[in-house]
């Protein structure tokens, strides 16, 4: 498909749509790559990427290797990813320290919605399908109350996290922010974004070194991850389609616990900054929360993140019948 300035410009577009979501725990970058129209050729440009292009490169040269792995496209759309992701993460940091509950509410409503626009999707219920439903949410509960096996801050977890959360490029539904929040890790990313600019415009040598490192793990672990779960989350989904929904609802519903507006924090650690960040937590009711709860308030965030779900669904069935 030969495409014009203006055809890369809309595309770069649709890639800020997708860092934007990608950067919200709840909101699938692949939701948005599926209700813009892209899903298929970003999942198709993806597994041409493999060691063949240099071959090709070296045979034939760089246009047609270029060519071949539909390389204008993946640059105009991960440029797009970058610029949002890059613009939102301190607004997303801001939140973080200075309006918990309220930021923690708007991602509970959109998580929520998630869990039903996923389970709808199942077209054939079956004794498996519920008791897959039910495990993977037991999991999942218990996955959020446990301690992470390493820090957040550790190499090997970074790559880790990079690896399981790149899912969301995969599957329409799925939030590699709200992984990356599961693992754990969600803080530490939006740091690494937020230091990373930081340590660019102040040239503070120490502050970009460590923000590099940590962007690069994260970076390739996603990477390997890309190249792996294209090709087996594409498989389940074509041949299990329902049971791999089954799996995801579970998950997503254990997880509601992890993003539960108000807590306790019963363990602390400190960062690679030396700041003292939570690393354990416990769910409470809000009349138990020490200070203001801002249930009112709340409630109207969780309102309007469920309410943007089931807009971006009716946009997506709007699709599906052009």
């Amino acid at each position: 498909m030969q495409r014009q300035f203006k055809d890369y410009f809309f595309v770069t577009l649709k890639g800020i749509a997708m860092g934007a979501a990608d950067v919200v725990p709840g909101v699938s970058g692949g939701t948005i790559a599926f209700i813009s129209g892209i899903y298929e050729e970003l999942i198709d440009s993806i597994d041409n990427l493999n060691f063949g292009v240099f071959k090709l490169c070296k045979r034939d040269g760089f246009k047609a290797a270029w060519n071949s792995i539909n390389g204008s496209f993946l640059l105009a759309l991960f440029t797009g990813i970058a610029i949002s992701i890059l613009s939102l993460a301190k607004l997303i940091k801001h939140l973080l320290l200075n309006e918990p509950i309220l930021l923690w509410s708007f991602f509970f409503g959109l998580v929520l919605a998630s869990i039903l626009y996923i389970g709808k999707q199942i077209n054939s219920w079956s004794p498996i399908i519920i008791l897959a439903i039910i495990l993977t949410s037991i999991v999942s509960y218990f996955i959020t109350l446990a301690e992470p096996f390493a820090s957040p801050d550790s190499p090997f977890y970074l790559l880790f996290c990079g690896f399981i959360a790149i899912i969301a490029m995969i599957l329409p539904g799925v939030s590699g922010a709200f992984i990356l929040l599961i693992l754990g890790a969600y803080e530490t990313a939006i740091n690494t974004v937020n230091n990373l600019i930081e340590g660019l415009t102040s040239m503070n040598l120490n502050l970009l070194k460590d923000a590099l490192l940590k962007f690069f793990l994260l970076g390739l672990g996603a990477i390997i991850g890309l190249k792996v779960f294209s090709k087996i989350l594409n498989w389940m989904f074509k041949k299990h389609k329902n049971l791999t929904l089954a799996i995801l609802t579970g998950f997503m519903i254990g997880s509601l616990n992890k993003i539960w507006p108000w807590k306790l924090i019963t363990k602390t650690r400190i960062n690679s900054e030396g700041l003292e960040v939570t690393l354990l937590d416990e769910s409470i009711l809000p009349n138990h929360y020490v200070g203001d709860n801002q249930i009112l308030l709340a409630v109207v965030f969780i309102v309007v993140g469920f309410a943007l779900i089931l807009i971006l669904e009716s946009l997506g069935k709007k699709k599906e019948t052009v």
